[in-house]
């Protein structure tokens, strides 16, 4: 059995992230979100409303399921038996961000990093820029997952 640990902050999930975890359904058996705490980093929501949000969006697919965590990545996927972390990619600093961890991860604990390229018509979306639409009370609807709620 194949399983995956997509890790993020996710605040808020976006469609970009939705789109990493449907296509990584596809050659995954299990993908697990997983949302990292850490208490350094402000955000906008409370990690609880995070998960829930989070797990209602998916609440009719079994393969997924959504954790926060505390730690190091690698600890939280080995802990839970995935053999794999998902990143999504948009831009080319991303890609050497995460390339840089995932030697770290891959020498660290054996597990690889699968990394997906972002849907060309989602590079613009981020949780950073979905956050500032928010504090200045603008719709987000349209960089969410369908069915998303922001409350």
């Amino acid at each position: 059995m194949l399983k995956a640990i997509f890790p993020g902050t996710f605040d808020p999930f976006t469609i970009g992230h939705y789109s990493v975890v449907k296509r990584a359904l596809t050659f995954m058996d299990e993908v697990i979100i997983g949302i990292g705490v850490n208490d350094g980093k402000r955000t906008w929501f409370p990690t609880e409303k995070r998960v829930q949000m989070i797990r209602d969006l998916f609440k009719d697919e079994p393969r997924i399921s959504v954790e926060a965590y505390t730690g190091l990545t690698v600890d939280f996927a080995s802990e839970r038996g995935a053999g794999f972390i998902i990143r999504g990619i948009r831009t080319v600093r991303d890609f050497e961000y995460e390339e840089t961890i995932a030697d770290i991860n891959r020498k660290l604990s054996g597990i690889e990093t699968i990394l997906l390229f972002t849907e060309p018509e989602l590079t613009s979306v981020s949780s950073t820029i979905v956050r500032e639409l928010l504090q200045y009370g603008k719709d987000v609807t349209p960089f969410l997952p369908e069915g998303m709620k922001i409350e």
